[in-house]
């Protein structure tokens, strides 16, 4: 892979320089070890048999799939890291491929020559993808037993198979999309409501490729990896109803906003006007399986590993980070200032590693993500607090619709915000820490990283009197 590279908040500001470039290290490594290409690399093997051209069964995952001469070998996916993961596949199967299409999206586009890759809008979906879902949908019919359909998914992957369901059109799907995405849903919530207004998620690809054995090859960005909520887990069964996703909308309040095409479609749903998701047990399953090649854990234990590695007392302390963006960032600083006050749960120099994914409501017009949110509501609570390192990091290298791929925050941001001329208050009030943390360099920029795993926060500090 490419080393990552990165630019930003990480190298320009004195007083925290020697932690920054620790941390920059750090998400390096990290990254590194979610490599797409090698994940997906490692996870597939072919089985020739001597002196035939064709291969006689290929590994995936756990498992061992036969293939006669005439079988066909279809791959289909979408995703950040799709692309790459579909550049894995192409070099390991070789003249044994018989089609392929993934969907990724725009400005992650690194694709191989035999698998055509699209690109599509994300995280609020566009014509561009749903004209991919369709062709999708088109490939893996009509396949037979000895067939064989490879998925290869990962984070973004569900708005970027945008495929309505009777009934709707692709606005209400957007439109629905981008109220949860303001809403402040967990992605597991999110992709509940839009597996049922969907035409290809929720098994339903895996429907369309029966009898057609399928096997998901996956790159988790969700908390805890359930493979329902992955990509809105086009090829596994569905546990969640249309009654789940209602009771989603309700929760957040935007019942009511929800174009009426989308209301509708799911409230016939729920009194079983409309066919549910495929659920567990169905027989179209029964040739079916997923294997997680890489999620947030491997990336959080890779950044500790490093962390120890440049000498800082290390914890992993959870990889379940969920919340509110701007409470989580006050939280992990308080840790901050625990180390700093008594020396625990760690002596310095501290290193605490998280990983997760972070909410927002979105309640102003401002411009920024969840990293930098997080970044900025943890400013407050370091502000003043010497030697000590907060950075929250989207491992695809796009922290919401910025060119950010997340922020630091030390105990002097604060104060640069102020000599600068922003209200730090003001700006988290209005979502908008963007132009806040760009002024005062404290901004991380890597560009994509051609994989996605959710996010990565590290709490550094630094030894005593630094």
């Amino acid at each position: 892979m490419t080393p990552l590279r990165v630019d930003g908040a990480l190298f320009r500001v004195a007083e925290t320089a020697a932690l920054r470039r620790a941390a920059a290290e750090m998400l390096a490594r990290a990254v590194e070890a979610v490599d797409a290409y090698a994940a997906t690399a490692r996870a597939i093997a072919r089985q020739d048999p001597p002196g035939r051209r064709a291969a006689g069964a290929v590994r995936i995952g756990e498992r061992t799939y036969a293939l006669p001469e005439h079988a066909r070998v279809i791959v289909v996916g979408a995703g950040k890291a799709s692309p790459a993961m579909a550049r894995a596949a192409e070099a390991v199967l070789g003249d044994r491929l018989t089609a392929g299409l993934v969907t990724t999206a725009r400005g992650h586009r690194d694709g191989p020559s035999r698998i055509t890759v699209r690109e599509a809008a994300h995280p609020v979906p566009d014509a561009a993808g749903e004209a991919a879902a369709r062709e999708m949908l088109g490939l893996v019919r009509g396949l037979g037993p000895d067939d064989l359909v490879l998925c290869l998914l990962s984070g973004g992957g569900s708005a970027l198979l945008p495929l309505p369901r009777d009934g709707l059109s692709l606005d209400d799907m957007a439109r629905t999309t981008n109220l949860l995405l303001r809403s402040g849903a967990t992605i597991v919530e999110m992709n509940t409501v839009r597996r049922h207004l969907s035409a290809i998620a929720g098994g339903q690809l895996a429907r369309a490729a029966a009898p057609a054995r399928v096997a998901t090859l996956a790159i988790s960005d969700v908390v805890g990896s359930p493979p329902d909520a992955i990509a809105s887990g086009p090829t596994v069964p569905d546990p969640s109803t249309f009654a789940d996703a209602l009771a989603v909308l309700d929760r957040y309040g935007i019942t009511a906003r929800v174009p009426g095409a989308a209301r509708r479609v799911l409230e016939q749903g729920r009194d079983g006007a409309i066919p549910e998701t495929p659920k567990p047990g169905d027989p179209i399953f029964r040739e079916a399986a997923i294997t997680i090649v890489a999620d947030n854990l491997t990336a959080a234990r890779a950044a500790a590993e490093a962390g120890r590695a440049a000498g800082f007392h290390t914890l992993l302390l959870s990889t379940y980070l969920e919340g509110e963006a701007r409470h989580v960032g006050r939280v992990l600083a308080g840790i901050a200032r625990q180390i700093a006050a008594t020396g625990e749960p760690l002596p310095r120099p501290a290193c605490i590693v998280c990983g997760g994914e972070t909410t927002v409501t979105v309640t102003g017009d401002g411009r920024g993500g969840r990293n930098q949110e997080l970044a900025l509501g943890a400013a407050a609570a370091l502000d003043g607090l010497p030697g000590a390192l907060l950075v929250s990091f989207a491992t695809d290298g796009r922290d919401g619709p910025t060119d950010a791929a997340g922020a630091a925050a030390d105990g002097t941001t604060l104060a640069r915000a102020r000599r600068a001329g922003f209200d730090s208050v003001r700006h988290l009030r209005d979502n908008n820490a963007y132009p806040l943390l760009d002024a005062i360099g404290d901004l991380i920029r890597t560009g994509p990283t051609g994989t996605n795993v959710a996010d990565l926060a590290l709490i550094l500090c630094g030894p005593e009197g630094a």
